[in-house]
C-alpha cells in the first residue's frame, strides 16, 4: 500500500451566501498524481490555499504526515522585488535552505560548535549541490541571468522562478496552480517528463489537457459543490464523467416525474393528509430539491455568423522587425487566405505577440508592411487586455458593447443569453465584476471580444486561466466560426482542435510556415531529427566504406511529403481561382492600360506556378495517402 502523505476530511468553504464546496474528503499518497478540475469560481485555488495553510476553512481538517517536505506554486506568486533571481530561490521554506543558512552562519562565526551535526544534515538533505540544482532547473525554464532583480522580470518570468523554487526543494508533496501558464512548449514538455518520472505526491490545477493526460493518474472534479473522483487520466475522466452525467440527468428526469405526483398529494386539503406519515412530507422536500437540480447540457453549440469578409485578408510584404540584437522577423512574406485558421507557436521572446501587434497596427515594422483588406474587422483578445471597472455589473459590461449577437439565418442571442452560453447564469450576470474570480474575468473579457461579431479573430494566449469547460465551449465556437483566425497559444490540445496550419517562430527572425496542427508539427520535427541523425550516421559510414546501393523502391510518402502534397492541392485551387478572376477582367475590355499589362503579367506568372505545382503534385500523388 502506498505511503499516505495527506488526508482531507469533510472540508467546507463559503464566502457569505456563496458556497464553494461542502464536505470534501480525499487523500494523497506517495506517487499519486491528481488533477483538480472545476469551473472557474468553484473554488479550485481556494482549496489549494486552504491545504497550504494560506486560507482558513469553515469546517473540516487537513492532516499531513509528520515532517513531510511540501511545496506550493501559487497562481500569482509574489517575491521581494529587490532580490536577485538566485536570492529568491534561497528564500523558500525548504529544510535544505534552512540547513544551508545555519551552515553559512556557523562558518561565518568562526566557531566549531554544532559543525559536525550541521555537516551531517547537509549530507542528509543533499544540500551541498543545492545551488547547482537551482541553476540547472532555472536553465531548463530559460531563466539564465541569475543576477537580475525580481522587480525587472515579467509576470511570466516570476512564475517560472516560483516554479523552479517549488521543484528544487525536491518536495515529497507538491501543489501546482496553473503550472503551464507562461511556459513555452519545450518547457511544458520538459515539466511533463520531470513530473511523470518522479515519485512525488502531486495535486495540481491546470487547463492543459495533454498535460493532465500524460502526468495524472487520478482526476478529482468539484461539481455542484461536491467532489467526484476518477481513477485514471484525463481521457478516462471524460469517458466516466459522461456516464455519470447521463445517469444524473436520468435521475433528475425520474425525480421530476415523481414530483408531479407528490405535488398533487401535497396540495390536497390538510385534512386529507393529516394522518399521513411525516416521513413522506420530508421526502417530498428532498425530492423537490433533487428535481430542481440543473441537468448538465451536452454539446452546447454556439456559432456566430461573423461579418462578411472579402477575398483579400492581409498580405505581409518584406516585413522586418528587431529589438536591439533580438531579430523578430526578417524579410517575411505571406498571403493570408480567406477562412484560414492559423496557429502561432515558438519559444517565449521569439516575437509571437509582436507579430500580432504589427498585424493589428499596434506596433510598426522596421521594414516592409502589412496590407489589410478593406472588409477585415479584427477582434483582439490580448494578454494585457483585461481591464474592467469593478463596480460595473457583468451584464452591463457586455450590453455596453452590443445588446444582441447575430447567429445567421435570422437567429440572434441577447447579451444575457450569450453570457449564459459562456457559463454566466442570470444570478451571476447581476454581480459586480469585482466579485468574479480571475478565470471568470478572463471569460467575461472573451465574451466582450466575441460579441462584437468580428470576422477575423486574433487570440493571444486565450487559454490562460480559463477552465476546461469554457475551453470546450470556445473550441466549439471557433470550429464553426465563419471567419479568419490567428491563435497564439502554448496549449497543444487547443491548437490541435482549432487550427489547420502553423507559423513557427524558430528564433533569429526565422519563421516557418507548417501545413498542419501542433501534434503533426511535433511528429514532423521528430521525423526530421531522425532523418538528420540518419544522415549524420551515413556520413560517418561513408568515411570508412562505400555506400551500398538501394535495394528497395519508395512505397509511401514521408510525413513531410504528405503534408506538402495536401498543401499543393490547396495552393493549386487558390491559384486557379485567382487566374479565373484575372481572366474575367481581361475579357471585360474595361481595364485601363496599366492594369491590363499588370493583369497579363500576373496571369502568365500564375500559369507557370500552376504548371510547376501540378507537376510536383503528380510526382507525389503516386505514393500519397488520399
Amino acid at each position: 500500500m502506498a505511503n499516505p502523505l495527506l488526508q482531507i476530511d469533510s472540508l467546507s468553504k463559503s464566502f457569505g451566501d456563496l458556497v464553494l464546496f461542502r464536505k470534501l474528503s480525499f487523500g494523497i499518497a506517495e506517487g499519486d498524481k491528481i488533477g483538480l478540475i472545476a469551473k472557474n469560481g468553484s473554488g479550485k485555488t481556494t482549496l489549494l490555499n486552504i491545504i497550504a495553510g494560506k486560507e482558513p476553512c469553515d469546517e473540516g481538517r487537513v492532516v499531513f504526515r509528520n515532517d513531510i517536505r511540501r511545496a506550493y506554486l501559487e497562481q500569482s506568486p509574489q517575491f521581494n522585488p529587490g532580490l536577485t533571481v538566485l536570492e529568491a530561490c534561497f528564500q523558500s521554506d525548504s529544510e535544505a535552505v534552512k540547513i544551508i543558512a545555519r551552515y553559512e552562519e556557523i562558518i561565518a562565526s568562526g566557531k566549531q560548535d554544532g559543525l559536525d551535526e550541521i555537516i551531517a544534515q547537509m549530507d542528509l538533505h543533499k544540500a551541498w549541490d543545492y545551488e547547482q540544482r537551482v541553476k540547472q532547473i532555472l536553465g531548463q525554464l530559460k531563466i539564465t541571468r541569475l543576477d537580475r532583480k525580481i522587480g525587472e522580470l515579467s509576470g511570466g518570468q516570476i512564475k517560472r522562478v516560483a516554479l523552479a523554487n517549488a521543484l528544487i526543494s525536491e518536495p515529497e508533496l507538491l501543489f501546482l496552480d496553473e503550472p503551464t501558464n507562461h511556459l513555452d512548449l519545450d518547457m511544458v514538455e520538459w515539466l511533463e517528463d520531470y513530473l511523470s518520472r518522479s515519485n512525488i505526491g502531486l495535486l495540481m490545477v491546470t487547463h492543459d489537457r495533454y498535460f493532465l493526460d500524460r502526468v495524472c493518474s487520478q482526476i478529482i472534479e468539484i461539481d455542484n459543490r461536491q467532489l467526484f473522483s476518477y481513477k485514471g487520466n484525463y481521457s478516462y475522466f471524460l469517458e466516466k464523467r459522461d456516464e455519470r452525467t447521463a445517469s444524473q440527468n436520468a435521475e433528475i428526469d425520474r425525480a421530476q416525474n415523481l414530483l408531479r405526483k407528490e405535488l398533487d398529494w401535497m396540495r390536497r386539503q390538510p385534512q386529507a393528509r393529516g394522518t399521513k406519515a411525516k416521513s413522506r412530507i420530508d421526502a417530498f422536500y428532498s425530492l423537490e430539491e433533487k428535481a430542481r437540480q440543473q441537468k448538465r447540457e451536452q454539446n452546447v453549440q454556439l456559432a456566430a455568423k461573423g461579418g462578411y469578409i472579402g477575398n483579400k485578408i492581409f498580405e505581409a510584404e518584406h516585413v522586418g522587425k528587431r529589438f536591439g540584437d533580438t531579430v523578430i522577423a526578417r524579410d517575411f512574406n505571406y498571403i493570408f487566405a480567406r477562412y484560414e485558421k492559423m496557429g502561432v507557436v515558438g519559444n517565449n521572446g521569439a516575437g509571437k505577440t509582436t507579430f500580432v501587434k504589427m498585424l493589428l497596427g499596434l506596433e510598426k515594422p522596421d521594414e516592409g508592411r502589412f496590407d489589410i483588406g478593406e472588409t477585415v474587422n479584427f477582434g483582439y483578445y490580448s494578454q494585457e487586455g483585461l481591464q474592467f471597472d469593478g463596480q460595473t455589473k457583468v451584464l452591463d459590461v457586455v450590453q455596453n458593447i452590443a445588446e444582441v449577437i447575430e447567429l445567421g439565418n435570422g437567429s440572434r442571442l441577447t447579451a444575457s443569453q450569450f453570457l449564459q452560453h459562456f457559463l454566466f447564469p442570470p444570478e451571476k450576470q447581476h454581480n459586480f465584476v469585482y466579485k468574479l474570480s480571475g478565470g471568470e474575468k478572463r471569460r467575461l473579457y472573451l465574451c466582450t471580444v466575441l460579441i462584437k461579431n468580428p470576422n477575423f479573430l486574433v487570440l493571444d494566449e486565450p487559454t490562460n486561466d480559463l477552465d476546461i469547460v469554457t475551453l470546450n465551449i470556445l473550441e466549439d465556437y471557433l470550429g464553426s466560426f465563419k471567419g479568419c483566425l490567428i491563435v497564439v497559444s502554448h496549449d497543444r490540445y487547443f491548437m490541435d482542435k482549432v487550427v489547420d496550419h502553423l507559423l513557427v517562430f524558430e528564433g533569429g527572425g526565422k519563421i516557418k510556415d507548417f501545413p498542419g496542427n501542433y501534434t503533426q508539427y511535433r511528429e514532423w520535427k521528430a521525423d526530421e531529427g531522425k532523418k538528420h541523425a540518419g544522415e549524420a550516421k551515413t556520413v560517418r559510414q561513408e568515411s570508412t566504406q562505400a555506400q551500398k546501393p538501394k535495394t528497395a523502391g519508395k512505397t509511401k510518402l514521408s510525413f513531410k511529403e504528405q503534408r506538402e502534397f495536401e498543401q499543393l492541392e490547396k495552393d493549386i485551387e487558390a491559384l486557379e481561382s485567382e487566374k479565373e478572376v484575372l481572366t474575367e477582367k481581361l475579357s471585360s475590355g474595361t481595364l485601363p492600360a496599366d492594369e491590363l499589362i499588370s493583369a497579363s503579367k500576373r496571369t502568365s506568372e500564375l500559369m507557370s506556378l500552376i504548371d510547376e505545382k501540378t507537376m510536383r503534385w503528380l510526382e507525389l500523388s503516386e505514393f500519397a495517402t488520399i
